[in-house]
């Protein structure tokens, strides 16, 4: 069985994850320290709260450089969630300006900023997703189980069109999701997504990039 290591920086919706990955079928591992997120066959970086706050607490654990010696160079498979996904690029503006970990280009702004004036705001509830075609069997896995949670109110924004795996329309077009090399992430929630949640799941464990 697999260890998936569910990276704890004092900022993630961590108990659902860890249920999350149990019933889909893997063995979550609680990591905290460089050396445990080094340890793990694959990481899932959990979020929810405010993107400048969640980096802050990754440096101050030095878990940011575990976690590009992990993924970035030992090409271990990874998934972030909501804020852990938007902590992938390379700017985030939620109170302040805070650098992210700068694997995606791009920046995270508000929703409002983005130009959402119709719609509410934080953007809450299930939403159909739409997923590129070529993401290693997701979207023959999904079927017809498209909807997903989400719980947000800033959004990531990036020009390379080549990473984004998924889209949702939310009054506009934003990112869902992204994947490259042993990279993945999504904005809505997965453990909170019901049958569409655990298909991820699985398919995630799966995952042999």
């Amino acid at each position: 069985m697999l260890d998936i290591g569910i990276v704890d920086y004092g900022a993630g919706n961590i108990a659902s994850v860890m249920k999350a990955v149990d019933y889909a079928g893997a063995n979550p591992v609680l990591v905290a320290t460089p050396e445990e997120i080094l340890e793990c066959d694959k990481l899932i970086l959990p979020g929810v709260g405010a993107s400048g706050l969640a980096i802050e607490k990754l440096r101050e654990k030095h878990l940011d450089q575990a976690l590009h010696e992990a993924v970035r160079v030992k090409a271990a498979p990874f998934l972030g969630i909501c804020v852990g996904m938007q902590l992938l690029a390379d700017d985030m503006y939620e109170f302040g300006h805070h650098k992210g970990l700068g694997w995606v280009p791009g920046k995270v702004i508000s929703l409002t900023e983005y130009g959402i004036s119709s719609n509410p705001v934080p953007h809450m509830g299930w939403n159909d997703v739409e997923f590129r075609a070529d993401l290693h069997g997701l979207p023959s896995r999904l079927g017809n189980y498209k909807a997903f949670y989400f719980a947000h109110s800033f959004t990531l924004v990036t020009d390379r069109k080549d990473l984004v795996s998924a889209s949702v329309k939310y009054e506009q077009q934003l990112v869902a999701g992204l994947l490259f090399e042993t990279v993945s992430g999504f904005q809505f929630h997965p453990e909170k997504s019901q049958v569409a949640g655990d298909i991820l799941m699985k398919w995630f464990i799966d995952w042999k990039p």
